[in-house]
């Protein structure tokens, strides 16, 4: 099994996504054992002097100004994470909690924590386990870390709280350390906090977002390729040089991808009379505009996202000279925006994706193509109901546009006055990246069955390998009217799982 070595400066996104979905092993390098060991020794000397020092020697929070003495400060760090530990709502997703995990184990393997390299080593263990804490959908404001969620992570180190084994079954998280051999922690000074203060859940939900949408955006790509050859228009519009004049990275990579899938198109630039468009509709013709503005988007997010990755996220921080001092670096704005543009971009790729899908619907915009697809018009309804399931996801998507990070509701008596709300931002996030699959895999069956119907012409090579694979797939072309959500279904699991990509690529080569 692949193992990821995790050490002082960082880990990259390959890293979270072949742990949080690969189940890939973690391991502590001999650098971040040391650094561990480091930081730890200057939190015990700061321990033992009668100064007070924010999370090792006060209160949390709005209760900073009490100092704790020595023999409460045990209890201090089980209190924090047992009254964190107040999530609430359905479960959070497997994989979303071991990037949480892993992203956490990140962070205190900085050496920037004050946490021992035995408590960063029993992250790793519950990792390697397979055992996943049981985290709720609510519970972060996303500044002072997310903390319930990660306060959930820390209670089942504790061996406390309930979490999911590698069979998939909910137990007591005593009961699962246990039969892995796993000593619960006995959290010290500054551990129970450092446990809880990172921008770690929003930022495993970037990491896989960017994955997913890196697959949507070629995939729509793809669709829209294909709606422009089942309405006959003009590729000349997707021509390097127009792209060049205009030079956004992501539209010419999204222009250059539609031309490659149309190359050879019977279908492309014919009319069906004698009286040519001079133009196609924009939902057609800024294709790559739209599409690239969504990539260019993607690039911010990866910068940011990247950037995170390398960063020691905790409040206070112990620094190379022996300082630990208080900060704000776990507020969560950096990644909360980036979240928030994401699903701008998410919407509006769906919007022109249905807009084309209702052309292909509408014989008056449709260019000789029967009514809603239909076997028999009237008899037969033919797609008009997916196009409706297609605009609710749609609408849904505009709703889940609307940016967390613009909202901010004060909280811990108003020492946390100003708070990012970016799990809420992921997790929105998360949603729209499902929907958008489904929109597109309407649009896919659409211009599939569009593209059958024009007959005489002779579609693409690439178009042809899509429509082969599909059909294999058990979404099925033309005909009357059947129960069509097994159809929609089959499509949208050829979107998710990659076929769709692969099916083009045979012909195509790598899409960029």
């Amino acid at each position: 099994m692949h193992t990821v070595v995790v050490g002082t400066s960082g880990v990259s996104a390959s890293d979270v996504l072949a742990v949080a979905r690969g189940g890939a092993r973690v391991q502590l390098s001999e650098e971040a054992v040391a650094a561990l060991a480091a930081a730890r020794e200057i939190v015990d000397a700061l321990a033992a002097k009668p100064d007070p020092v924010y999370g090792v020697s006060t209160g949390f929070g709005a209760l900073a100004t009490r100092h704790i003495s020595p023999e409460l400060r045990a209890q201090l760090q089980r209190n924090i994470v047992r009254s964190h530990a107040a999530g609430m709502g359905p479960r959070v997703e497997r994989e979303v909690v071991r990037a949480l995990m892993f992203l956490r184990l990140k962070t205190v393997c900085s050496g920037h924590t004050g946490v021992r390299p035995e408590v960063a080593q029993t992250m790793a263990d519950l990792l390697n386990a397979g055992i996943t804490p049981v985290v709720h959908e609510y519970g972060s404001l996303g500044c002072s870390g997310d903390l319930a969620p990660l306060s959930h992570c820390a209670l089942a180190l504790m061996g406390e709280g309930d979490a999911e084994g590698p069979d998939g079954a909910v137990r007591p998280a005593a009961e699962l350390l246990a039969a892995h051999g796993i000593q619960p922690v006995e959290l010290r000074e500054k551990e129970g906090l450092a446990l809880l203060n990172g921008t770690d859940g929003m930022l495993g939900m970037l990491v896989m977002a960017l994955a997913d949408l890196d697959t949507l955006y070629r995939s729509a790509d793809v669709t829209a390729a294909l709606s422009m050859e089942a309405l006959l228009g003009t590729d000349k519009v997707l021509a390097p040089e127009l792209h060049a004049i205009r030079p956004h990275p992501g539209q010419a990579a999204s222009a250059a991808n539609m031309a490659a899938v149309l190359k050879g198109s019977g279908l492309t630039g014919h009319h069906q009379d004698d009286a040519p468009r001079v133009q196609d509709a924009y939902s057609v013709r800024c294709a790559p505009q739209v599409a690239g503005a969504g990539r260019d988007t993607m690039a911010h997010a990866r910068l940011v996202a990247d950037r995170e990755l390398a960063a020691a996220v905790d409040n206070p921080v112990v620094l190379p000279d022996g300082r630990v001092e208080s900060n704000g670096n776990f507020h969560g704005a950096p990644v909360a925006y980036v979240l928030d543009f994401l699903a701008v971009a998410v919407a509006d790729l769906g919007s022109i994706a249905e807009r084309r899908t209702d052309r292909l619907l509408d014989k008056n915009r449709s260019h000789g193509l029967p009514p809603f697809l239909a076997d028999d018009a009237g008899v037969d309804s033919g797609l008009m109901i997916a196009q409706y399931t297609q605009a609710a996801l749609v609408s849904e998507l505009k709703r889940l546009a609307v940016p967390a990070s613009a909202d901010s509701i004060p909280s811990s008596a108003m020492q946390e006055d100003h708070v990012s709300m970016g799990w809420s931002a992921a997790r929105k996030l998360r949603t729209a990246v499902d929907n958008l699959t489904r929109v597109l895999a309407v649009e896919l069956y659409a211009a599939t069955r569009a593209i059958e119907l024009r007959e005489g012409l002779t579609p693409a090579p690439a178009t042809q390998a899509v429509i082969k694979a599909v059909r294999e797939a058990g979404v099925q072309g033309p005909g009357p009217d059947r129960f069509l959500a097994p159809d929609l279904a089959a499509a949208d699991a050829f979107v998710r799982d990659g076929r769709l990509l692969a099916a083009v690529e045979t012909v195509t080569g790598p899409l960029r």
